[in-house]
């Protein structure tokens, strides 16, 4: 299955990936319109840790510990990615607890909210991905890899 990968010795830690992913998830034909003033609440996020940067968003694990911590179903996995019903959620936050990635994040409704790989909006390549520019965020698959 294909996953977002980061090379984090290409990363610039410019927060674009962030600004591309808000945009795809805001339902919204303008970037500037949707974002403009606006607080943004993207499903990626960068860290830095001393002069190294690197994107952080969900993994799609095999065994995802944020699904079976779900008491609500409100977070399933189908074809290999984790996706999120906000009406089932109940805001127990339990998922964010069980994540070690640390990609699972409150969204601004109250439900959580993590990387679907743009399959509920953009669909194809994840927009982080097409608007890295430096190529740091890759959509792959790997062998081997979770």
């Amino acid at each position: 299955m294909k996953r977002i990968y980061v090379n984090e010795k290409w990363c610039l830690g410019c927060h674009l990936c962030e600004y591309y992913c808000a945009f795809a998830n805001s339902g919204q034909d303008d970037m500037v319109k949707a974002l403009k003033n606006v607080t943004i609440h993207p499903r990626i996020q960068i860290e830095q840790r001393g002069n190294i940067s690197f994107a952080v968003s969900c993994r799609h694990c095999e065994e995802p510990l944020c699904v079976k911590s779900c008491i609500s179903g409100a977070l399933t996995r189908e074809n290999g990615v984790i996706s999120i019903n906000p009406d089932k959620c109940v805001g127990c936050y339990t998922c964010i607890l069980s994540c070690p990635y640390g990609a699972v994040m409150p969204s601004e409704s109250g439900a959580i909210q993590k990387c679907e790989l743009c399959t509920k909006n953009a669909g194809g390549e994840p927009a982080c991905v097409k608007g890295c520019p430096n190529k740091a965020i890759v959509f792959e698959e790997r062998q081997g890899a979770e």
